[in-house]
């Protein structure tokens, strides 16, 4: 048996239909209350570089129907591409902005959001989720996320926030603040985020706001239209229920 045969054959949930739906209401309430960390506590294997939350939200969310890309050194482990298309029968693309569900190993490996699928007016939910891991990174905080360097203070304010929280902006990537400001000022169109350290997974839904501490928030109150962060990962639904049938 060939190596990649095997490593696609390595178990993934001790049991689908119970692990799935745990990891899907993690991830749901991670979007419903932004930033806040929200616990994944499910037996999993995954073949390396592939951090196990990362691989446990692949699982829970994605199926034949969800193409997925993997960063660099995601890719140049080609077991790790053939565990999630045995588990979840994804299909491995070549270009992030072709993927549904964007992987990133670490925040350093994320690709810019202007890059990825943004949705349309008429179809927001056929933009891309983006997972970022920092199981695999050398530089884990007490919260269990990386911290990029280039990360200052961050406050969020926003659906599923009360009033504003604090944040020290782990597992983002430098130079995330502007960009996440574009991501928002597209909706309903954006990129919504799952950064997915060991055994903890935060939501950073599109309509989150995001500022440096200290700086004026410039009017982030909620428009009539906007609605709560759980609500963008409702299309992943149907996925769940798939697997528990």
């Amino acid at each position: 048996m060939n190596t990649q045969l095997a490593e696609s054959r390595v178990p993934g949930f001790a049991n689908p239909v119970r692990d799935a739906q745990h990891v899907f209401r993690a991830v749901l309430e991670a979007f419903a209350r932004p930033t806040t960390p929200q616990r994944v506590d499910v037996e999993i294997q995954t073949p390396e570089p592939l951090g196990m939350t990362a691989g446990a939200v692949i699982l829970a969310l994605c199926d034949e129907q969800t193409p997925v890309w993997l960063d660099h050194y995601l890719r140049e482990s080609p077991e790790v591409g053939a565990w999630i298309a045995f588990h979840t029968g994804a299909r491995i693309v070549d270009r992030a902005g072709d993927a549904l569900f964007v992987i990133a190993s670490s925040p350093s490996t994320a690709p810019r959001l202007a890059d990825l699928l943004l949705g349309t007016d008429e179809e927001p939910h056929r933009s891309a989720t983006l997972v970022i891991g920092a199981s695999a990174a050398s530089d884990v905080g007490a919260t269990g996320m990386t911290r990029s360097p280039g990360i200052a203070a961050l406050v969020a304010t926003g659906p599923g926030i009360q009033g504003a929280v604090d944040w020290d902006g782990a597992g983002l990537p430098d130079g995330f603040v502007s960009q996440w400001q574009q991501n928002r000022a597209l909706f309903p169109r954006g990129v919504d985020i799952v950064l997915a350290a060991d055994s903890v997974v935060r939501g950073l839904p599109r309509t989150t706001a995001l500022i440096v501490a200290g700086k004026s928030t410039g009017g982030n109150e909620r428009s009539g239209n906007e609605r709560t962060g759980s609500e963008h990962v409702g299309h992943t639904a149907d996925t769940t229920e798939k697997r528990s049938a």
